[in-house]
């Protein structure tokens, strides 16, 4: 069974807390177990990871790339400020699927440009939670 990574940036500890309005009423808990429910039924082991630390981030995809096939990643702010987490993601050989639950394209302006993206094969934004089990299928198929 291949495993994929669930890999979650800063804040989204607080999902389901934090700006409903615009994240929803989910947690990150419940996410996370619909993701893993979803990836087992597709063959796939989920391994979950949230962290507010940069570094933490980087350790946890270079660690990835012993262990997982694939990687969904909702890198948070993360996304628009660390070329350090391109350069991990650059490292890893498996396919990489970026997520955001908003719509960043309707937001600031400085959320409109994604270091990730540069790396990823596809970016899912402005489906909600919903965009993670999204994410999960896309990598499924890649991984096919």
């Amino acid at each position: 069974m291949k495993t994929v990574y669930l890999l979650n940036g800063p804040n989204l500890n607080l999902l389901g807390k934090r700006q409903p309005e615009i994240y929803g009423h989910e947690t990150l808990a419940d996410v996370e177990r619909d993701c893993m429910a979803l990836a087992q039924g597709l063959g796939l082991a989920l391994e979950a990871f949230q962290s507010n630390h940069e570094g933490a981030i980087i350790d946890t995809i270079h660690a990835a790339r012993e262990k997982a096939a694939g990687i969904v990643i909702n890198p948070g702010a993360f996304t628009h400020t660390s070329i350090a987490i391109l350069d991990a993601l650059n490292a890893f050989e498996g396919p990489v699927i970026e997520v955001h639950i908003s719509n960043v394209h309707k937001r600031e302006a400085f959320r409109h440009h994604s270091y990730v993206s540069l790396r990823a094969e596809g970016v899912i934004a402005g489906l909600g939670t919903e965009g993670y089990k999204a994410a999960v299928r896309r990598l499924a198929m890649l991984l096919a």
